[in-house]
């Protein structure tokens, strides 16, 4: 019998707080704990493929298609270097999408449609990771319609918090209106430094305010997840021993075991 796969957003409305290299490094994790996984770069800038090694030439279909022109799935997901690793990827179309779905019926539930589609569910996917843009825009609205969960890359620095306020209370609104059993997945503490103590206290702070919606697992800032997407490949694989494969793992791990 097939199952419908675990579909997770990683969303934060503010960039550059490590939502990208979390997708692409849990996705890698996941994947080699032989997990079939699939990655949705909802992106403009697509970061996600780009990471992934995804040639711009090979972006004949893309998410956009998936959503917008009504393409199944399995013609725009495409297989990464990564074994049991695939992506949906992203053009600079997508840059239009939210002018274009504001005028379109359903408009907040047609990537929910394509995901959970019955042609999309004969996949075989176990996991579908969604790279949300860096707003709460159409584009993320559609992502958090369309998932069970959604996970929130925390960066420890000041005012860290303050900017997950928007983001809760999206995620509020939507389980009243389009998606009722959307929940937090958990907040993952990304770019973090044991030596700096506003590292410290920023930890200390979302574990008391979120308590269990803080992952064990943080992130550390390290080296070799800067430099693998220059390389077109997750750190899992550029570097295996390394912190922050190490720590993706770990953070596998921690999803897979907390289940549905």
């Amino acid at each position: 019998m097939t199952t419908s796969p675990r579909i997770i957003s990683v969303a934060n409305q503010k960039g550059g707080v490590g939502k990208t290299t979390t997708t692409i490094n849990l996705g890698a994790a996941l994947a080699a704990h032989g997990k079939k996984v699939l990655l949705i770069d909802l992106d403009p800038q697509g970061n996600a493929s780009t990471g992934l090694g995804i040639e711009q030439s090979d972006r004949k279909v893309s998410t956009y298609d998936l959503i917008l022109n009504d393409t199944d799935l399995e013609k725009v997901a495409i297989e990464t270097g990564t074994p049991n690793l695939w992506i949906s990827p992203a053009t600079t179309d997508l840059s239009s999408a939210d002018l274009e779905l504001v005028s379109t019926a359903r408009r907040v539930f047609l990537l929910r449609d394509a995901l959970r589609s019955a042609t999309a569910t004969t996949l075989g996917f176990d996991f579908i990771l969604i790279d949300c843009p860096p707003s709460l825009n159409l584009l993320t609205l559609n992502a958090m319609v369309a998932s069970d969960s959604v996970l929130v890359p925390l960066q420890a620095e000041f005012f860290a918090l303050e900017g997950l306020s928007q983001l809760m209370l999206s995620v509020r609104e939507i389980r009243e209106t389009a998606n009722p059993n959307l929940r937090i997945e958990g907040i993952v503490l990304t770019m973090y430094d044991r030596r700096n103590n506003l590292c410290h206290q920023v930890e200390q702070d979302a574990r008391e305010n979120l308590q269990d919606l803080v992952f064990r697992t943080m992130i550390p800032r390290n080296v070799r997840l800067s430099e693998a997407p220059s390389f077109g490949i997750p750190v899992i694989n550029y570097d295996p021993t390394s912190r922050g494969a190490v720590a993706y793992k770990a953070l596998a791990r921690e999803i897979s075991d907390r289940g549905y």
